[in-house]
């Protein structure tokens, strides 16, 4: 399980509304290989479900947010978070199974 706060689900409403694509359903988010800690986080729009993703859906805007069985693994007990800051806007994940991570926050090892 993880937790994706009221912040993502309203910030991926903008971003959907300013795509313009109906067939967009919500956010994947995944775990791939590389970056400077041995895994790194993606995202992008999903346009389906896949078999075997879990699936996180606000109630309010229906908006999906997807992970993978791999990913899943990864990210269990994560926290999916959208922050403004000085440096800037962007979505972030807090993953207690990170034994450590890059100074970017983009990438982890476990």
């Amino acid at each position: 399980m993880i937790e994706v706060t009221e912040a993502v689900y309203w910030r991926l409403m903008k971003l959907m509304e300013e795509e313009s694509d109906d067939s967009i359903i919500g956010l994947r988010i995944f775990v791939q290989g590389g970056g400077c800690s041995g895994f790194q986080y993606g995202f992008k729009f999903a346009d389906a479900m896949e078999d075997g993703d879990e699936v996180f859906e606000d109630d309010t805007t229906g908006i999906k947010v997807l992970v993978d069985p791999v990913s899943m693994a990864y990210l269990n007990g994560a926290t999916v978070d959208y922050v403004k800051s000085v440096a800037g806007e962007q979505f972030t994940i807090k993953n207690p199974n990170a034994t450590s991570k890059c100074g970017c926050g983009s990438s982890f090892g476990t």
